[in-house]
C-alpha cells in the first residue's frame, strides 16, 4: 500500500498570555487530511532554527496557510502599515524563502489567502494593503460580526482564465468563492500566471509557469467546508494527487 504524502503546513506565531505559541487553524490541517488525501505536518515559524534543505527533502507537499496577519510591507518595499495592522515576522522570516525554495526543490505548493500574497511576494511582485481603499476595487472583507458561515459563505464570482491550471483540473468558467481579504495583488510577480480574476479585476488567483509540479495561489478559502464544494474539493484533490506523485517516487 503506498505510504499517504507528508505535507507542511505554516504555522503562525501568536502570544498567548506570557508565552509564544506556533499554530495552525484547525481548517487547514483538516482539508490537507480530508481534501487532499495526506498527513498534515505543522510547520513551526523558526526559519533560523531550521535547516531548509533537509525539510524539504522529508515533504512530499506545502500549504501556505492564511492568517489574520500581514506580510510585512518592506519585503516588497511598501510603505508603512497602517496603525494596528498585525504582522508576523518569524512568520515572514519562514515563508518567504521557503516558497522560493520549495518550487525550485519540485515539491507541490498550495498558497490560500495570506499564503498567496506570500507567493507574490516571494517571487517579487507588491501588494495592495487596504483593497476597499483603491479606486476601482471593491470590499473584498468579510463581514466581521456575523457567524463563520456568513462569513464564509459566497460572496463574488470568479472568472477562471482558459488554459490554465484551473482550467485543467476541471473548474468551470466562472464559480462562486468567499471572499475575507484586505489585502490583495497590487503587481504580480514575473513568472506568474493569472488563473482566476474577480470582478473587479483583482487577481484572485495565479500558478507559478515553469514549476516542476503543482505550484498554486489563491486569495479565497477553499478549505472552509472543503468536502461539501465540488470546486474547492477539486482544488485540494489536484493538490494531493500532485503530493502523492511526489511520494511515489521516494
Amino acid at each position: 500500500m503506498p505510504r499517504l504524502p507528508l505535507i507542511g503546513v505554516t504555522a503562525c506565531t501568536r502570544e498567548i498570555g506570557p508565552q509564544t505559541y506556533h499554530i495552525a487553524g484547525d481548517k487547514y490541517v483538516r482539508a490537507v487530511a480530508v481534501g487532499a488525501g495526506g498527513v498534515p505536518l505543522v510547520i513551526p515559524a523558526l526559519a533560523e532554527l531550521m535547516n531548509q534543505s533537509t525539510l524539504l527533502a522529508s515533504l512530499d507537499g506545502l500549504l501556505f496557510t492564511g492568517s489574520p496577519s500581514n506580510v510585512e510591507p518592506h519585503h516588497y518595499e511598501g510603505p508603512a502599515s497602517a496603525p494596528g495592522t498585525r504582522h508576523d515576522p518569524a512568520r515572514d522570516r519562514t515563508t518567504l524563502p521557503l516558497v522560493r525554495a520549495a518550487v525550485a526543490a519540485g515539491i507541490p505548493v498550495l498558497g490560500i489567502c495570506r499564503g498567496f500574497q506570500e507567493m507574490n511576494v516571494a517571487f517579487g511582485g507588491t501588494l495592495h494593503q487596504r483593497v476597499h481603499e483603491v479606486e476601482g476595487y471593491m470590499d473584498h472583507r468579510e463581514p466581521a460580526d456575523e457567524p463563520l458561515d456568513v462569513q464564509y459563505a459566497p460572496r463574488h464570482r470568479l472568472q477562471v482564465q482558459p488554459g490554465g491550471m484551473l482550467d485543467g483540473i476541471g473548474l468551470p468558467s466562472e464559480i462562486q468563492v468567499n471572499s475575507i481579504h484586505g489585502q490583495g495583488v497590487e503587481r504580480l510577480a514575473p513568472g506568474l500566471r493569472v488563473e482566476a480574476l474577480a470582478p473587479d479585476g483583482l487577481v484572485e488567483a495565479f500558478s507559478v509557469e515553469g514549476a516542476r509540479r503543482f505550484a498554486l495561489g489563491v486569495q479565497w478559502h477553499p478549505e472552509w467546508q472543503v468536502r461539501t464544494n465540488p470546486n474547492y474539493l477539486a482544488i485540494f484533490q489536484a493538490f494531493g494527487e500532485a503530493c502523492r506523485e511526489k511520494a511515489g517516487q521516494r
